[in-house]
């Protein structure tokens, strides 16, 4: 009975393994090895980790072309530079460290499509900020490479939205179709570990009814691992940036749903709270006692005078749901998201009958139906 009760409004559940267009196969799974989990092995801190054991040897002969600058601190920008720029050794580094977070990926990537819920997986989507710099566009093309040498058909390729608005466009995927008819945008917020990221996501749904054309309006962006708030300060800064965002919206005369997307690290349960996965977040999120959901329908109950509805899912499976409209030349796809753990979520499309090919089997029922009592009046 618990699995039929729907929840926020009564337009769908949180963490629903059913959404409007796909099927959500897995999701969060955890993988272990000798060294534990995974994830670790394929995360953005794990390139860091490689980036520097290949700067060690250097440093200690006082060759380090990156000089005293910790590997940890060097951003994406600089090293993308480094990629194409006359310092040959410092670029080598670089090409040395993505070689080996690709076999990394490469690895991880394996053991997932080995798994039962990855199985017959056609597709790869690799998103997160990682994705958005040359190396990581590069790592992940040489992760696909072996991966296929290994003898996996599979692709992968770069998440096409900047991995920023794609945590917010993905919310749309979880919204239920009517609000695409009468409203043009939504409000949408993505939670990570270190930013806590609000959006006013327009459908464009009249361009393109598979919202390929959707984008973000406008957006705001708070690092809530530089000012370490309590988890009542984070929700408190959340309802805040939401408001505003609402009141701009409206100013612009924009049609905003009475919708709030969401997308949340860990294991969502269908009520409303996390069961798992949220540790890096500020406070105790996984607490019995927590709701975001419910918190943010309380704080803003009502958006252009409707009640407000809220759907919350995993951030890895929201990243991936902006890739719905891309995805449709595949059965079963998949998405890894490399930031500050490696998110994951295995989708299967569930495809729409089209009115011809609903009329075509109507007719071919329909004729059986004549052949079958055509035959039978012979036989009387």
């Amino acid at each position: 009975m618990a699995e039929d009760t729907l929840t926020t409004a009564g337009i769908g559940r949180h963490g629903a393994t059913r959404l409007p267009s796909v099927d959500v196969d897995s999701f969060n799974i955890e993988l272990k090895d000798d060294e534990g989990f995974l994830g670790d092995r394929a995360s953005k801190g794990a390139f860091r980790k490689i980036l520097e054991q290949w700067r060690k040897p250097l440093r200690k002969s006082g060759e380090d072309p990156f000089g005293d600058e910790p590997s940890d601190k060097i951003s994406k920008k600089v090293l993308d530079a480094v990629l194409v720029g006359d310092d040959v050794e410092a670029s080598a580094v670089v090409h040395s460290a993505i070689e080996d977070f690709a076999q990394e990926l490469a690895y991880v990537t394996r053991r997932f499509l080995k798994t039962k819920a990855w199985a017959k997986t056609e597709r790869i989507v690799v998103g997160g900020g990682f994705r958005d710099s040359r190396l990581g566009e590069l790592a992940i093309a040489r992760a696909e490479i072996v991966v296929k040498a290994d003898g996996f058909k599979v692709d992968m390729v770069p998440i096409r939205f900047d991995p920023d608005d794609a945590g917010l466009i993905g919310c749309l995927h979880l919204a239920p179709s009517w609000i695409f008819e009468a409203y043009d945008s939504i409000l949408a917020v993505d939670i990570g570990g270190t930013n806590i990221r609000c959006g006013v996501v327009e459908t464009r749904w009249k361009k393109a009814p598979d919202l390929s054309k959707a984008a973000v309006r406008k957006s705001e962006l708070w690092r809530h691992a530089d000012d370490e708030p309590t988890r009542e300060g984070a929700v408190k800064r959340l309802v805040k940036m939401l408001k505003d965002l609402l009141t701009a919206a409206e100013a612009e005369g924009l049609k905003l749903a009475p919708f709030i997307g969401i997308a949340c690290p860990g294991v969502i349960n269908h009520d409303g709270t996390i069961e798992k996965g949220a540790q890096n977040l500020p406070g105790n999120w996984e607490s019995s006692k927590f709701n975001l959901p419910n918190s943010l329908a309380e704080a803003i109950p009502e958006i252009a005078g409707h009640d407000t509805a809220v759907l919350m899912h995993n951030d890895g499976v929201v990243q991936g749901l902006s890739e719905v409209p891309f995805m449709q030349d595949v059965d079963r796809w998949g998405v890894l998201t490399i930031g500050t753990g490696l998110g994951n979520a295995r989708f299967t499309n569930r495809r729409k009958e089209k009115n011809g090919d609903k009329d075509e089997k109507e007719d071919k029922d329909e004729k059986k139906e004549k052949n079958g009592k055509a035959e039978k009046k012979g036989k009387e």
